[in-house]
Parts: C-alpha cells; structure tokens; sequence
C-alpha cells in the first residue's frame, strides 16, 4: 500500500512535468533547458515502461509500441542537441529526422493496437468519421504544410521530401487518434491521459512546422507543449486504469451526440472553409485539392447518413416487434393478440366460418413462485409456452401470452368440437409435472373480443372451481352462433319518441 499523504506517482509525473514545461519557458538556452528537457522526455519514457511492467494490461503490445514511439521521438530531440548545441550545426535533413520519422509508424501501430482491442477494428461508423477528419484536416495539412514545403525552390529534394514527410505523419496519428476516440472502449483517465498526449503531440507539431515554414518564433512556448505531452504519456501509462483502457463495451445504439455531430459538421466545412481562407488572404488557389476532397467529403457524409437511417429503420422494426411480442416467452403479447383476434372475426364473419378461443392459467402458479422462486417461475412460463407452440404447430391456432401466467389460444375455424380436444392435448405436454385449467368459448359472430374472452374466462373460473386440470367449455350465448352471409339485414324500425 502506498504510505498515507504521498501522491500515487501519476500525480506526481503531472506535477513534475507541469513544472519542468514552465521552466522550459521561463528558462533561456542552455545545457540547464537542455539538460531539463533531456530529463522529462527520457523521465516520460521511463514511466510508460515502469506502468506497463508494474500494471501489465492485456493488450500490453500496443503500450510497448507506444513506448518505442516516444522513445523514438525524445532520441530525435537528444540528436538535434548534438548535432546542434554540440556540434554547432544545423544541417537539414539530419540524425535527428531519421529518429523523428520512424515516431509516427510506431505511434500510428500502437494506436491501431488500441482500436482493435477496443473492438473497433470493423466500427464502420467509426472507420467513416475517422476518414471525415482525415480528408478535412488532410486539405489544411496539404495547402498550408506540404504543398510550401514540396515548392520551397531554396530547399534541395531531399529537404523537400522530409519537410513534406512531417504533416504526412501528422495526419496518420490525426486519423489513428480519431479512430480511437470514436472506439467504444472505457473511457477512463488513462484514456483521457493518452488522448490529451497525442493531442498535444500533434498541436506542437503542427505548429512548429508551421513557424518553421512562415520564419516564425516561437518554440519555448511549443517545447512546454512537447514536454507536456512526453509527462501525459507516462501519466497515462502509471494510472492504474490503463488496464482497463482495451475493454470492450456492447453497442449502445446510435453513436452521434452533440458534441460528435458538431466536431463532423466542422470537419465537413473545411473544404469551403480553406478555399475561403485562400481568397480571403490572397494566397494561391488550390483548386484541384478543394475540389477534391469536397467530393470525397459529400460521399462520406451521404455514406454516414445512410448508416444511420439504416440504423434508425432497424431499431424501428425492432421497436415494433417489441411492441407486440411478450419479452419472456416471444409469444405474441395482449395487444398483438386483441389484434389478431379481430382479424379473425372479421374474416369469419365474412367467411361464415366458426372460430373459438381458449384462455389458460397454470394452475397453483403462486405457490410454484413461492416455493422455487420467480426465476424458476419464468423458466416454467418460458417452457410451457415453448412445449404448447410445438403441440399446436401447424393446426393454425395462435398461442398469445396474456399476462402472467394466464395465456389465450385464437383457434380460427374451429368449433366446440374440435377446439376442445386440441386445448386438452397440451395438458401432457406442459413440463415440470404442472398443469393447468382452461376455458373454451365459441365466437357467437356478433360478440366484441372482450366479451368473447370473458366468457372462456368464466369457463376458466369454473374449471379451477372445479378442481383445476381440466377444460370446460362456455356456455353459449342466446344470440345465433353465426349470422348468414347471405341473408340480407332488416331495416331498423324507426321508434315514436312520443310513443
């Protein structure tokens, strides 16, 4: 256990790097800055291998690789040191780009290696908002980074390859990093750590190049950025979640809140966005770019739209479904089931054909709870309904559940006669050795559902005051079973209101 009042050492990495970042631009140049950035970019390095050796995550391949970049990344800054500050050279390209390149591979691969454990390998969604990003800020890396660096006639080839090689590798981290914020993983600290340290990584690189390239200063303010981002690095790998960061989590539906409808709707605006930043400043159109990733940016809007109205199609048959299917047993539920009765006393009526309902209760259900418990009692409805829909499959009968252990049976073209033995066959076929009491009813052809039902209910009701297991059938009603299709309806007699 860690001694009371002493910062658990991710805590204390922050605090550290917080500080050591403000010396760093505070400080003027020199072996102390230096000796100071060497110290918190190597001290970064040091803590990713510490947490993953003292947490050991799962997935511990995609820290390692993340590890390795980092590493990559300070071994890019101690050569430029050398080559600069002891050497007094400044030659470009240099050692020290040779380190910085290999950075966004190795980055990029840990970061794919979190997305596949994360579960978002095939998040179509995810893959299309990542390639939204891309194709927005790609345009902004291409007319305000690449492009000037590719047309730098002072530059010689080399130069102009490697100077155009930096925001190529800033927009596959930018994608990678996207692709792992739109995972469905955890989202805990460690998260929030190695997020906020890719960030960081790609503002400060971003604008160094940027300054780099327009003659500006300003690169003690982006060495505190650097540093920040080698201290969230190693934060992110002490913090004891990072073993849970490459959990999955179950989909949850549609994906797209505000703050993610927002983020693409600004990503998508790029393009006309640059264009307008080209006229507004004078500077040199780049039509075929602008035009280019319009286009693809329209196809993978549309594309992302037709996923999600997909996605809302399928949940709105499943809503339905739900709506009119009983959760526990995937029978057709009451609503259904009124439904389907009217149906079929429609079509008798127009057919001239009989039509019977039967209402079952498991008998002593109570007692069966009581004594098994509730879940036991599902398990019974659950079987009993699977075991009558076997013995009634194919004699078009509809087994509905009607609400707690009571179920119906719409028998369409069945009389008294016939109803009554196929009710009683599903007698042997209930398990756990219960049984049940039943009322049958035959449709006088004029009767709502409801007072069909209340009949077989009362037939129920005289079955359990009977002793239970058994079936009785209702009485019939005074009115003529069923009308004759053929014979034409009297006129109503119109009466005196005097009379």
């Amino acid at each position: 256990m860690r001694p009371a009042g002493l910062r658990p050492p991710w805590r204390a990495l922050l605090a550290a790097g917080a500080v050591a970042a403000l010396g760093c631009v505070l400080l003027p140049a020199g072996a102390v800055r230096d000796g100071v950035y060497a110290l918190v970019s190597w001290g970064g390095v040091a803590a990713v291998v510490v947490g993953v050796r003292r947490h050991r995550p799962r997935h511990a391949g995609a820290w390692w690789c993340l590890a390795a970049g980092v590493a990559s990344w300070a071994a890019g800054d101690l050569a430029w040191v050398v080559v600069a500050e002891v050497l007094h050279r400044n030659p470009f390209p240099s050692v020290a780009d040779v380190f910085y390149l290999i950075t966004y591979p190795l980055l990029a691969w840990g970061a794919w290696r979190f997305v596949r454990a994360r579960g978002g390998g095939r998040d179509r969604d995810g893959l299309i908002d990542s390639a939204i990003f891309t194709v927005g800020f790609g345009l902004l890396m291409w007319v305000f980074l690449v492009q000037p660096a590719l047309g730098d006639v002072q530059a010689t080839p080399t130069a102009r390859v490697v100077a155009a090689a930096y925001p190529v590798g800033d927009v596959l981290l930018l994608a990678l990093l996207v692709r792992l914020l739109t995972t469905r993983g955890a989202r805990n600290a460690s998260f929030a750590l190695l997020a906020a340290a890719a960030g960081l990584t790609l503002l400060a690189d971003c604008a160094f190049q940027l300054l780099s390239l327009n003659g500006g200063d300003g690169e003690r303010v982006l060495d505190g950025v650097w540093l920040a981002a080698y201290t969230c690095y190693g934060a992110a790998a002490l913090h004891p979640s990072m073993r849970r960061m490459t959990d999955r989590q179950p989909p949850t539906g549609v994906t797209v809140g505000r703050g993610r409808l927002v983020a693409l709707t600004a990503a998508s605006l790029l393009s006309p966005v640059t264009l307008m930043l080209q006229l507004a400043l004078g500077l040199r159109l780049t039509g075929w770019a602008v035009a280019c990733s319009s286009v693809a940016l329209f196809l993978l809007v549309v594309w992302r739209m037709s996923g999600l109205v997909a996605h809302l199609q399928s949940q709105a048959v499943q809503l339905t479904a739900l709506a009119r299917t009983d959760a526990l047993t995937g029978l057709a539920n009451r609503r259904s089931g009124d439904a389907e009765l009217a149906r079929m006393q429609e079509r008798a009526r127009e057919d001239g054909t009989p039509l019977c309902l039967a209402v079952l209760d498991l008998d002593r259900f109570k007692s069966f709870n009581d004594t098994f418990g509730h879940q036991a009692g599902d398990r019974l409805l659950l079987q009993a309904s699977a075991a009558w829909g076997r013995e009634l499959d194919g004699s078009g009968a509809v087994l509905v559940r009607w609400g707690g252990e009571e179920f119906t049976v719409l028998l369409p073209g069945y009389d008294l006669d016939r109803a009554r033995p196929l009710v009683e066959r599903l007698g042997p076929a209930t398990p756990a050795g219960q049984t049940f009491s039943a009322g049958v009813a035959r449709w006088d052809g004029a009767e709502s559902g409801a007072e069909l039902t209340a009949r077989a209910d009362e037939a129920l009701y005289r079955a359990k005051a009977a002793g239970r297991a058994r079936v009785l059938l209702a009485a019939e009603t005074a009115r003529p079973l069923l009308p004759d299709p053929l014979a034409r309806p009297r006129p109503a007699r119109r009466r005196d209101p005097f009379g």
